[in-house]
């Protein structure tokens, strides 16, 4: 089974190709080993959604061009999946849950800024969002130089192989 993403536009400031994100979330997925029955959503939202999130789960104030909320190690409890465990309907379930990996948030808005500042393409700032984010997800940081380096280094490496053409 490929790796579910399920993409969604709740904005209207930039353009977003929903298609084309999420099939570089897929791809980016699927090379670092991520393969069966596996969840995760990529959200894109305005300047006030992202704000808020940034403000209630960082504290920290104004928006920010991504987020990643990694779903905690906490195996799902057994008994309820719906009924796993259970004498009744759904008792017979043999099914793993999905391997839910999280959410990654990108502000256009934002990233359209960042474009501009930088001088590199809008689509070029969206993708490095969405692979930063999902490194994210899989456990990576830059809290500490030699971390930022490794992610920095890995980012490259999964942009130039799944959104530039070489």
């Amino acid at each position: 089974m490929a790796v579910d993403v399920f993409v969604a536009d709740e904005q209207a400031a930039a353009p977003v190709e929903l298609e084309r994100w999420g099939a570089l979330a897929r791809a980016v997925l699927e090379s670092r080993g991520i393969r069966g029955d596996a969840e995760v959503s990529l959200l894109f939202v305005d300047e006030g959604a992202i704000a808020a999130l940034n403000e209630r789960f960082l504290a920290r104030s104004g928006p920010t061009d991504v987020l990643a909320f990694p779903v905690e190690d906490d195996p799902i409890a057994p008994g309820r999946f719906p009924d796993v465990g259970g004498t009744g309907p759904g008792s017979e379930v043999e099914e793993e849950p999905p391997l839910l990996l999280g959410d990654v948030v990108v502000c256009p808005a934002v990233a359209e800024r960042n474009a501009k500042e930088r001088s590199v393409p809008y689509d070029d700032e969206i993708a490095l969002l969405v692979v930063h984010g999902l490194l994210h997800l899989l456990g990576m940081d830059h809290e500490a130089e030699a971390e930022a380096e490794a992610m920095e280094a890995l980012e490259r490496q999964l942009l130039e192989a799944f959104h530039r053409s070489p």
